[in-house]
């Protein structure tokens, strides 16, 4: 028989409440996916605006019924500015004002550069067609991603096309602007290209000698050409030093990526959350205010709210509260970045008076002890945040490392290394280039003691070739 019974224990749990998610998801967000994430945000939610836009006036706003003892009673001002304290007066600009100039020129795509080229082009219907099924196929380096048999193999049966049709469309597409488009690889982008060289942007391409041997080495030799073995190249090819060296030279000046010049590129520059200047006190770090949203509750609503204690408005009631929450969490998370990276700054002060030979060993433990956040904190708080420096924008992520040890009995830090051995080959000497063997032992006389196998982890993360490959590709350059 089965005994029934009551039992009490105490536990303790965390729940994690909306607003904390929501403070969590937005201290993780980029700058970018925290202004997509706001514009949702006040497309959704009426209680919810941004400072400058119209909705009266803040004065005299009160709260809602059921709010007076809520924690966020420093919200109930209709206005709920992120920068009070953070800008100088004469910051008030609107953010709007951009809004009134009108959008830049879009750019052509390869696509409508070479479809204009076949608009002038003399063809029939049915090679027109071809042809741009060709372009559909390009990627953004103006290569085919299809072989001929692919593309074939999935047209429709009812079209009745066979390859050599296709093949001389393929050949139309290559006779157009600019001059590779249309290959399948970079040796056959390379070789198109050389078919008929101008010769006043190549002048090596004047000495049939030299053309040809630059043909060669484009549709057979490519590998051996990275690799940078000038003898094995001389002994493949039959030629001198000299004829080598220019028909190298012509290569050089080649473009193995004709498309990319019509490709819009992502964006190669970060806007930085914080900015780093020199003050009397030592550096200090400071939010970047063109990424901080300015945010306010609406006053109006908050007014009809507030005045009309009659009817159901738990509707609006919530949305109130999912504003207050909003502005809340955006003014932490600036708060959160703020103080981080202040106490990398002071970290690392030597970094930003130095630069990066200067980095120090950094880990999260660190920064979350002085601060008395969680290590998962900092590292939401450091990825996808940049900070503008005297050497440039960088994620704060890049300020932390483990230390290497030294002979003094204190670390250096992986940044600092590389560093060192990035000045190392750029001072060596191109036909007696540093091994990793060379590199260890130079830095050991620094008091830095590492493997040779760390040195060439360390090199490889620097895109640095071996010794060996540098010394060849030198004696192709001289």
């Amino acid at each position: 028989m089965t005994r029934h019974s009551l039992e009490l224990r105490h536990s303790q749990h965390l729940t994690l409440t909306p607003q904390l998610q929501q403070s969590i998801r937005m201290l993780q967000l980029s700058a970018l996916e925290l202004e997509m994430e706001i514009a949702q945000a006040l497309t959704e939610n009426p209680m919810l605006e941004r400072e400058g836009e119209p909705g009266g006036d803040s004065e005299g706003d009160a709260p809602a019924e059921g709010d007076a003892g809520d924690s966020g009673a420093d919200y109930e001002s209709a206005t709920v500015s992120l920068e009070d304290g953070m800008r100088g007066s004469g910051s008030s600009q609107n953010d709007d004002d951009d809004r009134a100039f009108p959008e830049a020129v879009r750019a052509e795509t390869l696509r409508e550069h070479l479809l204009g080229q076949l608009s002038l082009t003399r063809v029939s219907d049915r090679d027109a067609a071809l042809v741009e099924l060709l372009i559909d196929e390009l990627d953004e380096n103006g290569f085919l991603a299809s072989s001929l048999e692919e593309i074939l193999g999935w047209l429709p049966a009812e079209l009745e096309c066979d390859e050599d049709e296709l093949h001389a469309a393929l050949t139309l597409l290559r006779s157009f602007d600019p001059s590779g488009v249309g290959a399948f690889d970079v040796a056959d982008c390379l070789v198109l290209q050389l078919r008929h060289p101008d010769p006043e942007r190549f002048p090596e391409a004047a000495d049939p000698q030299v053309l040809a041997l630059a043909r060669k080495l484009c549709a057979e030799h490519l590998q051996l050409l990275a690799g940078g073995s000038a003898a094995k190249l001389r002994e493949a090819l039959h030629c001198g030093d000299e004829a080598l060296r220019a028909a190298h030279s012509l290569i050089l000046r080649l473009d193995p990526r004709p498309g990319r010049a019509w490709t819009v590129p992502a964006a190669d520059y970060a806007v930085p959350d914080v900015i780093v200047h020199k003050t009397r006190k030592g550096w200090q770090a400071v939010l970047n205010t063109a990424v901080m949203p300015r945010l306010r509750i609406n006053s109006v609503y908050a007014q009809v709210l507030a005045s009309n204690r009659s009817g159901d408005h738990s509707a609006l009631q919530s949305q109130l509260q999912q504003a207050r929450w909003m502005v809340r969490n955006v003014e932490q998370r600036f708060d959160t970045i703020l103080r981080v990276s202040q106490a990398i700054v002071d970290r690392q002060s030597e970094f930003f008076s130095h630069g990066a030979g200067a980095m120090q060993p950094l880990i999260l433990k660190d920064i979350a002890g002085e601060l008395g956040l969680h290590e998962s904190t900092i590292s939401r708080a450091t990825t996808q945040k940049f900070m503008l420096t005297p050497f440039g924008t960088m994620e704060l992520k890049r300020f932390f490392g483990a230390g290497v040890a030294t002979e003094a009995g204190g670390s250096a830090s992986a940044t600092a290394v590389q560093a060192q051995i990035r000045q190392m080959v750029a001072e060596e000497s191109a036909g007696k280039p540093l091994s990793d063997n060379q590199i260890m032992q130079m830095l050991a006389d620094r008091g830095i003691v590492i493997a040779r196998r760390t040195v060439a982890k360390y090199r490889e993360a620097l895109r640095i070739a071996p010794a060996s490959v540098r010394k060849a590709q030198a004696s192709l350059r001289t």
